[in-house]
């Protein structure tokens, strides 16, 4: 595997995909070749690659031990840390499938999703420990993976054993498992709130995928990633995985906070990190970002929300190296990227279709549209799940077939193609809003509000109306020292917008909800309005 920064100064070639490679079997091709260099470190451990490479066999050893197979499940949910990375790698050397598990659920959920898992593994930290009361809880094995001592078990059952008491005592080699691109690599679990979320079945071929995608970005041994958001997210573990893959070292942080981001990432001379846009905001918007050395930065990649033009301008000229953004979905298909500092005047889209992309628009019927027309984003790609976990009816769903019978997976964004091809994302299908008949792109309402000067964020979402159907509301943060009224910056805005683009409420909010990697949780706001309301 060969790479080169000059990858990053040139557009992305058509190229198919190179023999595969399982990533546990690249492990341990670093570990024979570069045994003392540092693979992986958070705040407390670091490992060369030899570490490493025996730390994941101990994990595989004894997860065998504990009679797990080629295809069973074990779980994650835990703060990002090197013991996280290294069992993550460790199930896979056994044959077995990653299901990490977001802690920001009920225990009732959490249950669920290990239920729907089937699990017979869990590994937890004393900051997720709480989830586990739900009635109906799975009879996981569940190994804490801090420093804790033996916490008993919530429901008065057996002590949870300690990392090091269950990790095999000697090292050993586990019985050695040929792992195939078909095989299920994780399972990731989507972002639901209410209902139990749908579990992704990504394959070993699909990661693979990203790895090879990685070699055009400038991954190589002397790279060093910083990563400050979750690794049960997709959004990690695309640069995860292309970092461990192509031979560079990982520094986790167990959670973001902007200004210690700035100083580990002058300190370990940080040449690639991803981040979503939320934390970009608050990175530079900080009075002492330009006090750091930022020089050694290759990439920076930015995915999983809107990422918004002026910000994409202001990172490119004050953070030195290569700006990427990456469009796609948990489930795969196609996916887009914007290599910015090449593109600058493209910094409204999503970019072009990557290079081993088939990516095309829909109309409500499931009809393909021509080019210049706005439609449903649907995709294919050799990165593409398997299914919905156990989901079947689900991953019919989201499956859209082209009329030679070739297999798409459906966005449920709505978007439209340039002239030059660039994609620019208009908005969710589901967070669409027709008024009166009219479809009204959220994206366009939020634009133009933060426009104002008193205007910090904001978030647009539909509410109920009888008289409409549907109706706009906003919520706005305000900036630090603005005195506007909420009236009278909706009266602004109004004045500027179409008649059907007019909002009928305008509320302010300190903070704006979001998921752990930084989406705005609109549901949430459709709630607060509602409770605002009555």
């Amino acid at each position: 595997m060969e790479t080169s920064q000059a990858a990053m100064n040139k557009p992305l070639a058509t190229a198919a995909l190179p023999p595969f490679r399982a990533l546990p079997d690249l492990v341990r091709e670093h570990a024979r070749q570069r045994p003392q260099a540092l693979a992986m470190c958070d705040d407390e451990i670091a490992l060369t690659w030899a570490q490493l490479d025996q730390l994941v066999d101990s994990v595989a050893a004894s997860l065998q031990r504990d009679g797990l197979r080629l295809g069973d499940v074990a779980a994650l949910c835990a703060a990002p840390c090197v013991r996280y990375a290294a069992v993550f790698l460790g199930v896979l050397r056994c044959g077995a499938v990653v299901a990490p598990l977001s802690p920001s659920v009920t225990p009732q959920v959490f249950a669920a999703m290990l239920g729907d898992a089937q699990a017979r593994v869990l590994f937890v930290d004393t900051s997720t420990r709480q989830l586990l009361q739900a009635d109906g809880m799975a009879s996981a094995k569940v190994v804490m993976l801090d420093q804790a001592p033996n916490v008993p078990d919530v429901k008065s059952g057996p002590h949870w054993p300690h990392w090091e008491d269950w990790l095999v005592a000697d090292p050993v080699q586990p019985i050695p498992v040929d792992i195939a691109p078909e095989d299920p690599c994780n399972i990731i679990y989507s972002s639901g709130t209410t209902d139990t979320p749908k579990g992704i079945v990504q394959s070993h071929g699909m990661r693979w995928a990203h790895v090879v995608r990685g070699g055009g970005f400038a991954y190589g041994p002397e790279s060093v990633t910083l990563l400050a958001t979750p690794l049960y997210s997709n959004t990690t573990l695309v640069s995860f995985f292309p970092t461990v893959a192509w031979g560079g070292c990982v520094r986790l942080m167990a959670r973001f906070d902007a200004l210690r981001y700035l100083q580990i990432a002058q300190a370990i001379r940080a040449s690639h990190t991803m981040l979503v846009p939320v934390q970009y905001q608050r990175i530079m918007a900080l009075p002492q970002f330009g006090e750091f050395d930022l020089s050694a930065f290759k990439a920076k990649f930015c995915t999983s929300a809107p990422f918004r033009a002026e910000l994409k301008a202001d990172v490119l000229a004050r953070w030195p190296g290569g700006l990427v953004e990456f469009y796609g979905m948990t489930e795969g298909g196609g996916s887009c990227i914007l290599v910015a500092h090449l593109h600058p005047d493209k910094l409204h889209t999503i970019g072009q279709p990557a290079a081993t992309s088939d990516m095309r628009l829909i109309d409500e019927e499931g009809h393909e549209l021509p080019a210049g027309a706005i439609g449903e984003i649907v995709g294919h790609s050799p990165g593409m799940m398997t299914g919905y976990h156990r989901r079947p009816e689900l991953t019919r769903e989201v499956e859209w077939f082209d009329a030679h019978g070739k297999r798409f997976i459906r966005s449920g964004d709505v978007g439209r193609f340039d002239a030059d091809g660039f994609l620019t994302l208009l908005d969710r299908r589901k967070d669409m809003i027709i008024s009166g008949g009219f479809n009204i792109y959220p994206s366009d309402l939020e634009a133009q509000l933060r426009q104002h000067p008193g205007v910090q964020d904001v978030a647009v979402t539909g509410v109920p109306s009888e008289q409409w159907g549907e109706t706009p509301v906003a919520f706005v943060r305000r900036r630090s020292g603005a005195t506007d009224e909420a009236a009278q910056i909706m009266a602004w805005y109004n004045a500027r917008a179409g008649k059907m683009q007019r909002l009928a409420t305008l509320y302010f909010i300190d903070e704006l909800p979001r998921s752990a990697i930084g989406k705005v949780l609109k549901r949430e706001l459709r709630d607060l309005h509602q409770k605002m309301s009555s």
